[in-house]
């Protein structure tokens, strides 16, 4: 069977996160912020379809039991999809998984931030599962995106923030596959070129 998809795209790491407003339902009140508002703190866009539905509480929740360890880390956490806020109010009142979540809940309902960072699924109207983690400069460091059908791990999450946070602070060093804290790092040198 021929391919006849082309495959367009940019490569959207070490880029800015664009300023946008959204409406968020945070905290029992709707309000609007910019994403500037979390420079200074490392930020979490946790992209899913649509509330009412079956994989995104799984994911949500997930995200909810590990909220605490990521604000301890120095982050934030948003979940956005391209629901309002009012239908996220509902969810958040009616679920009893959803009313668990406390952070914010953003409203992208004009798709500006989802098809800005290429999550945006045109003839759905939705989000696909796209997770960014941004900087405290407001420079994207990690992106996974995934198929609507296959769920995130929260787990995993915290630990390429965790990761992205020692690069940061240790520049010379780079972090191998599944490092956790504590772990050996590699500092890039042409003595370790075949040596690993």
């Amino acid at each position: 069977m021929e391919n006849k998809e082309v495959l367009t795209g940019t490569n959207l790491i070490n880029s800015y996160l664009p300023d946008l407003e959204l409406e968020i339902y945070h905290q029992e009140k709707i309000k609007k912020i910019k994403l500037s508002d979390y420079r200074g703190k490392w930020l979490i866009l946790f992209f899913y379809p649509a509330d009412f539905t079956f994989v995104c509480p799984t994911e949500l929740k997930e995200m909810a039991e590990n909220y605490d360890n990521l604000k301890k880390l120095g982050a934030e956490v948003i979940s956005v999809s391209t629901d309002n806020v009012y239908s996220h109010k509902a969810w958040h009142d009616t679920s009893e998984t959803i009313k668990h979540i406390a952070f914010p809940m953003a409203s992208d309902q004009t798709a500006r931030l989802s098809q800005s960072l290429g999550v945006y699924i045109e003839e759905k109207g939705e989000a696909l599962r796209g997770t960014f983690i941004i900087n405290p400069q407001g420079v994207i460091k990690v992106i996974e995106v995934n198929d609507n059908s296959i769920g995130r791990s929260a787990q995993e999450l915290v630990r390429k923030l965790q990761a992205a946070i020692f690069v940061s602070k240790h520049g010379d060093q780079v972090c191998p596959a599944s490092w956790q804290p504590g772990g050996s790092t590699l500092k890039p040198d042409l003595d370790l070129v075949g040596k690993i």
